[in-house]
């Protein structure tokens, strides 16, 4: 009896040494994934790092040439050294234009192939759904796109523009100089829905006048109803927050409905040349848009990157806003990388703070409080070649405030109510 007691206490030993040797190693494990050490995404010679836009599905007419210049961007700091004298090695996922799939992507980069940062996004719904996880693992997202503000994360750097810097500009420019009544279309998302809200807030205080308001699926390809519905509306602008394949049937159908850019401005904000290949110069000619970045750009940089691109990737391939932003960011990673000497996460993030860069679209800075980056906005419009005619621009490069706590009618918007 007293030999099997002592047995059993032995097996129970036993088994709680396993127990929690094996909590050990997980615990040891979640503090090596939460830590941001350089650990795993920088052993021996190489760094990896992740690449994650949508490859199929509505968006990807938008983000497949964003991973393109991520990746050469990848490519030009290799041939020169790579980051800390050790070669970059992509890890290229697809988030399907599925925004589950995207947190669940970028939880797998993070966790499985310790990838040392992420590059990717479109839309604000799949930054919405990354963005938990990148501060949960304590990663690191550069998100290359345009998008609504009201919004500043301590593991995302954001390279395209926020509301300051495209849509409120644009708005105050349409009003001086294209008209006063609006109609406003987007798909049914963050990223619309809320540039809409701000648009409405701004056109109180500056005289427009709010003619229309409707928002489609995305993916959506019927806009028979909705052109149907401007035309009885008789808007000056239309200002236009579709994203993804969803431009293609809009402004394909309101050609056929036997309305051009004479008789309506129609300004976009997600609508650059890639787009423009896809949905015909004949169609697009003469419509406007907002970005802080064209193909047409005159700086030397500029003139690099797109012989560059086109030698990389053939000549009928154009460059665009958010193109330009994907490979800003992979170079302004690098530099904090080599600044700090290291790629943990918190190293990076406070050497990134005022680094400056001679971007293609001209100097370029990240703001420290928000991580956001300094940028010219543009207005342009659709020329016959595809290519964008600048018709105006700020000047300079502008500050980023995400928040817009520079505009007086914003305050209720930006604090949330």
């Amino acid at each position: 009896m007293q030999k099997n007691v002592w047995k059993s206490v032995v097996f129970l030993s036993i088994a709680l040494c396993l127990v929690l040797a094996g909590c050990g190693k997980n615990n040891e494990a979640a503090t090596t994934t939460n830590s941001g050490s350089d650990g795993a995404a920088a052993a021996g010679d190489e760094i990896k790092v992740g690449i994650l836009h949508s490859l199929s599905g509505t968006m990807a007419i938008s983000e497949v040439s964003v991973k393109d210049s991520e990746m050469m961007a990848i490519d030009e700091i290799n041939a020169k050294g790579g980051v800390l004298g050790k070669k970059i090695v992509p890890v290229v996922e697809d988030g399907a234009s599925d925004w589950p799939t995207f947190a669940e992507k970028a939880r797998k980069l993070i966790s499985e192939d310790k990838v040392a940062t992420v590059f990717g996004g479109w839309t604000s719904s799949s930054r919405k759904a990354m963005l938990p996880v990148f501060e949960e693992l304590n990663g690191l997202l550069w998100y290359p796109v345009q998008y609504e503000g009201l919004e500043s994360s301590p593991n995302i750097f954001y390279t395209g523009a926020t509301t300051n810097q495209q849509i409120v500009p644009a708005v105050t420019w349409l009003i001086k100089n294209k008209g006063k009544k609006f109609y406003l279309l987007g798909s049914d998302y963050v990223f619309p829905r809320t540039a809409n809200k701000i648009i409405k807030e701004q056109l109180k205080v500056e005289g427009g006048e709010l003619a229309g308001e409707e928002y489609t699926p995305l993916g959506h390809t019927d806009y028979a109803t909705i052109i149907s519905k401007i035309k009885e509306a008789k808007p000056e602008v239309v200002f236009n927050t579709l994203n993804g394949d969803s431009n293609v049937a809009f402004f394909k159908q309101l050609k056929d409905a036997g309305i051009t850019s004479k008789d309506l401005t129609v300004l976009s904000v997600s609508v650059a040349e890639e787009e423009i290949r896809s949905i015909g110069v004949d169609v697009l000619a003469g419509s406007l848009a907002s970005w802080n970045y064209y193909q047409t750009t005159d700086t030397p940089a500029n003139k690099t990157f797109v012989e560059n691109y086109k030698k990389k990737y053939g000549d009928d391939r154009v460059t665009a806003d958010p193109i330009e932003a994907g490979y800003d960011a992979v170079y302004l990673w690098a530099a904090a990388v080599e600044k700090a000497g290291s790629v943990d996460v918190d190293k990076v993030k406070a050497a990134a703070k005022g680094l400056e860069w001679d971007a293609p679209e001209g100097k370029i800075k990240i703001d420290g409080d928000n991580q956001h980056i300094y940028k010219t906005v543009r207005i342009g419009e659709v020329q016959s070649d595809g290519q964008f005619n600048e018709v105006w621009n700020s000047g300079e490069p502008v500050k980023p405030d995400p928040y817009l706590k520079g505009y007086d009618w914003a305050a209720r918007l930006s604090s949330g109510s």
